[in-house]
C-alpha cells in the first residue's frame, strides 16, 4: 500500500505557520489532508484558526490538536498514538500536516518516523520551516557580537548560550523546504541580507529557499516534495543532540508561557497600545489569543510578534464569548516567570478593566 505523505511545517514562534498551512488548505486543490496542530500553552489558538476555515478539507474531525506539551518531548505519549489513530481512518487520508510548536526541535519528531508502528504506512515528504524575514532583519535570532565582546571582557564566567539562535539554526538545519515568510514587510535590500544570515545559519547544507507574504504558496510548492527526511534527519542533528551526546532528555526550560485572562476591551486603539508597551518592557516575544471588545458582536483574534500587533475580527462570539478575553504569553524564562502578575495585570488594565474588577 502506498505510504501516506506527511509535512512537517516547523518555525521560530509567529513565523506565520498558521497562517500558511490555511492558505494551504483553502487551496488543497480536493486532496484529503489532515491536521496535527502542537502548541506551547494551554490555549488551542491555532488549532481554533484552522477549524474556522469553511472549505471541505478544513473539517474538525481533521484537525487534532496536542496541548499537553511539545511533540519533540512527548514522541511516545502523543505523536504516535495520534499517528496510529489517522492511519487507521476508514477515509483514506491524501496527506498529513504537522504543525509543531514554535519552540520544537523538528529532528526527534521526523526521527518518530522510524518508529515500526509508523514507518510501514507512512513517509516524510518534507520538513518545511517557515522564518519570519522582518524579526532575522530585526536581530531577533543573531548574537550582536560587539555586546557579547563586551560581556566577555567584563565577566569571562558568563553563558552565552542563545537559546533563539540555537533553535533558529536548528529549525532551518532540519529544513527540506524553507518558507521565507512577510517578505512583503522588507526592501530587496533586506531581503538579500536575510538570505546572507540565513545562509550562515544554515551549516554545511543551505535548503531551498521560497518567499512568501501571508503565507501565500501554492499547495504544490509545499507538498510532493518526495524527500524521505525520516531516513536524513540523523545527519541534520540539532545542537541539543550534539551537546548532549548521552541521551539527555531535551526541554524548554529557557521559554515560559501562561495565558491571561480578563473581560472585554473597552477601547482596541488604546489596547494595542498598551499591549506594545507591556511587551517592549518585559521582552515578550509571542502573544495570541481571541477577545472580546465591547460593542461588537464578533470575535477578536489578537497575534504579536514581538512589538508587530496585528489584529481581526474572524466570526460572531458564540454564547459565553461574550465579554471574555484570553491571551497567550511566551517569552524567555526569566522574564515571563518573574513578570507573570505584572504582565497580566498591565493586560487587564489595558483592556480598561478596573483594579477593583480585575481582582474579583
Amino acid at each position: 500500500m502506498r505510504k501516506i505523505p506527511a509535512t512537517v511545517v516547523t518555525g521560530f514562534l509567529g513565523a506565520g505557520k498558521t497562517t500558511l498551512i490555511r492558505h494551504l488548505l483553502e487551496n488543497a486543490g480536493g486532496r484529503r489532508i489532515a491536521l496535527v496542530i502542537n502548541e506551547f500553552g494551554d490555549l488551542g489558538v491555532d488549532g481554533d484558526l484552522l477549524k474556522g476555515c469553511g472549505v471541505e478539507t478544513c473539517r474538525e474531525e481533521d484537525v487534532v490538536e496536542l496541548t499537553n506539551g511539545c511533540i519533540c518531548c512527548t514522541v511516545a505519549d502523543d505523536f504516535i498514538p495520534t499517528m496510529e489513530k489517522l492511519i487507521e481512518r476508514a477515509d483514506r487520508l491524501d496527506h498529513i500536516v504537522i504543525e509543531t510548536s514554535g519552540l520544537a526541535l523538528p529532528q526527534p519528531l521526523v526521527a518518530a518516523f522510524n518508529w515500526p508502528e509508523v514507518k510501514a504506512r507512512v513517509t516524510v515528504d518534507g520538513v518545511v520551516t517557515v522564518i519570519d524575514a522582518a524579526a532575522v532583519r530585526a536581530g531577533r535570532f543573531a548574537h550582536d557580537e560587539d555586546k557579547l565582546a563586551e560581556q566577555r571582557a567584563s565577566d569571562a564566567s558568563l553563558d552565552h548560550d542563545d537559546p533563539l539562535e540555537e533553535l533558529f539554526e536548528d529549525q532551518i538545519r532540519a529544513a527540506d523546504l524553507l518558507v521565507l515568510n512577510k517578505c512583503d514587510l522588507l526592501d530587496a535590500a533586506a531581503i538579500a541580507a536575510v538570505r546572507a544570515t540565513i545562509a550562515d545559519s544554515s551549516g554545511d547544507r543551505l535548503p531551498a529557499i521560497v518567499e512568501a507574504s501571508q503565507g501565500r504558496l501554492p499547495a504544490d510548492v509545499l507538498l510532493g516534495l518526495g524527500a524521505g527526511t525520516e531516513d536524513l534527519i540523523a545527519s541534520r542533528r540539532s545542537h541539543h543532540e550534539i551537546e548532549h551526546e548521552g541521551g539527555e532528555p531535551h526541554d524548554h526550560d529557557d521559554f515560559e508561557s501562561f495565558v491571561a485572562e480578563f473581560g472585554a476591551i473597552r477601547d482596541l486603539a488604546a489596547f494595542e497600545a498598551a499591549l506594545r508597551d507591556t511587551i517592549r518592557r518585559h521582552d515578550i516575544l509571542r502573544v495570541k489569543g481571541f477577545a472580546s471588545v465591547e460593542g461588537k458582536p464578533m470575535r477578536l483574534v489578537v497575534q504579536a510578534v514581538g512589538e508587530r500587533i496585528a489584529t481581526y475580527y474572524d466570526r460572531r462570539l458564540t454564547p459565553g464569548e461574550d465579554g471574555r478575553s484570553a491571551l497567550v504569553v511566551i517569552g524567555l524564562h526569566d522574564r515571563i516567570e518573574d513578570g507573570e502578575a505584572a504582565i497580566a495585570d498591565a493586560l487587564r488594565a489595558a483592556a480598561g478593566i478596573p483594579a477593583a474588577q480585575a481582582a474579583e
